[in-house]
């Protein structure tokens, strides 16, 4: 099974909604920003802990793919609502909650940059991976992107990534 079969697409029960005073994705100047995107499904963590204490590296990568999943799917419903496409993903950040001595922080990333090239057909953002002592509600990753944008018939027309 691949990455993107793991994960409900855009436009379902899993899309994001702010949990707070703040947008989950803005429009501007032609790209797209998202809010803090954590592995949430509908109002459940799908996971939460430690990584390196409750969780092991694979399942943070896991869910941190997830969380990336669900930043895609901000970014194209904000981008759709303008009439536009998302292009490609050119920022990604991964903070990691994790102990001290924990040292795998790019492993946990991997996960997200994967899905985000996976499923943009496109190579992997530039990216910062940042180790925390606490996320909110306890999850284990949070994820934000920066994506470019296109307008919706130049994605029709095979012209991405340029």
């Amino acid at each position: 099974m691949s990455t993107t079969d793991q994960h409900p697409p855009p436009g379902t029960a899993d899309q994001p909604r702010a949990h707070g005073d703040y947008s989950v994705a803005r429009l501007g100047g032609g790209l797209v920003f998202t809010a803090g995107m954590t592995p949430r499904r509908g109002a459940t963590m799908d996971g939460v802990g430690v990584v390196g204490a409750d969780i092991d590296v694979d399942d943070a990568a896991r869910l941190a793919a997830h969380a990336a999943h669900r930043a895609i799917g901000a970014a194209r419903a904000v981008a759709q609502d303008a009439g536009l496409t998302v292009d490609q993903s050119v920022s990604l950040t991964v903070y990691v909650r994790a102990i001290p001595e924990f040292t795998s922080h790019s492993a946990v990333a991997d996960g997200a940059s994967a899905v985000l090239s996976q499923m943009l057909h496109s190579h992997v953002p530039a990216r910062a991976t940042v180790g925390v002592s606490s996320l909110p509600e306890g999850a284990p990753v949070e994820v934000t992107a920066v994506f470019t944008t296109a307008p919706a018939t130049a994605a029709l027309n095979g012209e991405r990534g340029r």
